[in-house]
């Protein structure tokens, strides 16, 4: 099967608009009849969820720190199946990825470049055009020629102040010999809301963010050349694609799984529902600022996202806290991870929680974030004692009390201090530490295992 041709938007620096460009080119693509497959480079979950509004199917991510560089054009291969068309988004600057003093490779692990280099796609640079004028050339000609291994396809100006400020960008770029496929002009009432961890997620902003995705749609329709990016896509990935259903191996009872979703639980991977369907499990999406658990739950994942704006709500909702915290004193096996560690605590700024974890939380004064490579310290239903991970934090959050439970995962901080973080109560495993599901199949597996023993152990007599 030919691999799907691929555009990779890339900037020399993080807000220059990659988001709104690759958004709307999303958008404007499939408005134009072009079957769209989103992607985001890193560990991004909220610019996934605009650019599944724009597709119409599940935005992804690819990270070779979470997944490994293997599985990158696999995953690539397999959310970009029946498409014509695959739009990258990528990460900070172009260049930027993994800060490690030890690589001595121009291409950072974890770079949009590298994920460009893997897919064999062209490069669209996204440019800031406020402040440049013909010094452009000179910034283009060292984004073109900083690595022979990345090919710079063209360049789409953003936030033009004129028609004069774009005629002497343009010339710039025909200096260096780089076409520009359109220029945005500045446009600030696109700026969708955000918090203190970027944008505020789609499935929060509700209908409104529908709206600036057509926002994005409609700008990008209007000023970029949709016919010369996609001539200009391309990709050179090759080998074989992601199957779930080869990774795990399936239970046949089909144990109940249920997944806290809704405006207060955003943060998850699409490979992650496929992989616990493919384990066997029966997938049940419920919302925790309403819903109880659904009948039969066996197994309970609780992802990321901002439970900090929505305590008030989910402590109102105390036929499920008082549900969550009886089943897993009774062993039922529970994957957290950040804003489910804090759901499972006992307060959230004061909020009353599941009080299965014995600790308190607060919003902090400090944003914390990075990979981590973390080992487990603790057998739970995902991982044994010793097992090696990579993992992302990304919270501003923290917990006020230490949990009395042995902790989850250690690892060493940028400063080599040993740090002992998440807790393992019960049949519990949860922690501030996002891990890739495509990347550690064995532990959803292992989960699902565990789901099926306690629906059998606890099934009616």
């Amino acid at each position: 099967m030919v691999s799907t041709p691929a555009v990779v938007i890339a900037a020399p620096a993080s807000g220059s608009g990659k988001t709104t460009v690759a958004t709307g080119l999303i958008g404007a693509l499939r408005r134009a009849g072009h079957r769209v497959a989103p992607f985001k480079v890193g560990p991004d979950y909220i610019d996934p969820g605009y650019h599944g509004l724009a597709a119409g199917r599940p935005g992804r991510n690819l990270d070779p720190v979470l997944v490994g560089a293997d599985r990158v054009v696999p995953l690539y291969r397999h959310g970009s199946r029946d498409c014509d068309l695959a739009v990258v988004e990528g990460v900070m600057g172009l260049f930027d990825g993994r800060i490690d003093e030890h690589n001595t490779e121009p291409i950072a692990e974890g770079s949009t470049a590298q994920i460009a280099a893997m897919l064999g796609a062209p490069v669209i640079l996204v440019v800031d055009a406020r402040g440049h004028s013909q010094s452009l050339a000179a910034l283009l000609h060292g984004f073109a020629t900083y690595d022979s291994g990345i090919r710079l396809g063209g360049v789409i100006l953003n936030r033009v102040g004129s028609e004069r400020h774009e005629q002497v960008l343009r010339a710039a770029c025909a200096r260096v010999g780089l076409p520009v496929l359109g220029a945005l002009p500045r446009m600030a009432e696109l700026a969708v809301p955000s918090r203190h961890l970027g944008l505020i997620p789609a499935v929060e902003h509700g209908s409104a963010a529908q709206a600036a995705v057509d926002a994005m749609t409609d700008l990008v329709a209007a000023h970029i050349d949709l016919s010369a990016v996609a001539a200009l896509a391309a990709s050179k990935a090759d080998g074989p694609v992601w199957d779930p259903a080869a990774e795990v191996t399936a239970e046949e009872s089909g144990p109940v799984v249920a997944i806290a979703g809704g405006p207060a639980f955003t943060f998850g991977y699409a490979e992650h529902r496929e992989l616990l369907a493919a384990a066997g499990a029966e997938v049940r999406v419920f919302d925790p600022l309403r819903d109880e658990l659904p009948s039969g739950t066996a197994g309970l994942v609780i992802p990321g996202g901002f439970p900090e704006e929505h305590a008030a709500d989910l402590a109102a909702n105390t036929t499920l806290l008082t549900s969550i915290a009886d089943r897993a004193a009774r062993g039922l096996p529970i994957h957290a991870e950040c804003a489910g560690l804090l759901y499972l605590t006992r307060t959230l700024d004061g909020h009353r929680m599941a009080g299965v974890i014995d600790a308190e939380a607060e919003f902090g004064p400090r944003l914390t974030l990075g990979y981590r490579d973390a080992v487990a310290l603790t057998d739970s239903p995902l991982w044994s004692a010793g097992e090696r991970v990579r993992g992302h934090e990304f919270h501003r959050t923290r917990l006020t009390t230490p949990s009395s439970a042995a902790p989850a995962w250690a690892w060493r901080s940028p400063s080599g201090e040993t740090i002992r973080e998440g807790a393992t109560p019960h049949r519990v495993h949860a922690s501030y530490l996002h891990t890739h599901p495509a990347g550690n199949p064995t532990a959803i597996g292992r989960f699902v295992s565990a789901a099926a023993d306690f629906a059998q152990t606890h099934a009616p007599a």
